[in-house]
């Protein structure tokens, strides 16, 4: 990351409170950028400028582009990367269940990046970066409404991608493996593992002999949302 690289440059991230999207508030803000930062109300975000609110309802989510204008006088970058795991095969995915992994991971990001992709071209141009997940393009077992939603994601991510470029808009998707976050530890422990344990077993598996840490996947998010990738 380069000093000062998003001076002027303003960003709205979702999924503020968690690992990945803390890591990149701060370093978009560490960068110069202006950023509104988005997550549940309750939730700890941390951020110079935080909204807060529930994704699943639409209502808010059609107002956060509208929000982060008012805040911030337009929107060059949106880091959709916000999500929800749920675990399961589908003869144990409820109802609600799918209904909030439908609602964050896919609706939140399509509805965000339809209100987001004028303001951008008005401006001149932007970019939308999408955190999406390796097990979206390679599937894995027990997961398979996380899977299925995080597959939509990666494919609108190309949809948008080819869409808008013309309008200098440049769509892209991270898909990290397991992260070192909340989100992980918590579910070793709703699986009554212990989480430093898991983490490091998991660890072992991985060529590098480590997990990812958010900041691994942050510097990708930074570059993709950088003029560094201005043909990507």
């Amino acid at each position: 990351m380069l000093s000062n690289e998003f001076a002027e440059k303003r960003v709205l991230v979702t999924g503020a409170a968690g690992g990945i999207g803390r890591a990149a508030v701060q370093a978009f803000e560490s960068a110069g950028a202006s950023v509104v930062a988005t997550d549940l109300a309750g939730s700890d975000i941390g951020a110079r400028r935080a909204v807060y609110g529930d994704l699943a309802d639409p209502e808010f989510t059609n107002s956060l582009v509208d929000e982060t204008q008012s805040q911030l006088g337009g929107l060059d970058i949106l880091i959709n990367n916000a999500g929800v795991m749920r675990r399961g095969v589908v003869t144990e995915t409820t109802d609600e269940d799918l209904r909030l992994s439908l609602a964050v991971n896919v609706e939140a990001p399509f509805r965000l990046s339809r209100q987001a992709i004028p303001v951008m071209a008005g401006g001149g141009g932007g970019a939308i970066v999408n955190t999406a997940s390796c097990w979206g393009v390679r599937p894995g077992p027990a997961h398979a409404v996380y899977c299925m939603t995080k597959a939509a994601l990666a494919s609108l991510t190309q949809c948008m991608g080819q869409d808008h470029a013309h309008q200098n808009i440049r769509v892209n998707a991270v898909c990290p493996n397991e992260v070192d976050t909340p989100m992980l530890r918590t579910g070793f422990v709703v699986r009554g593992l212990n989480p430093a344990t898991a983490v490091k077993e998991l660890g072992d598996t991985v060529p590098l002999g480590r997990i990812a840490q958010p900041e691994d996947i942050v510097d990708v998010i930074l570059f993709l949302a950088s003029d560094r990738a201005r043909y990507m």
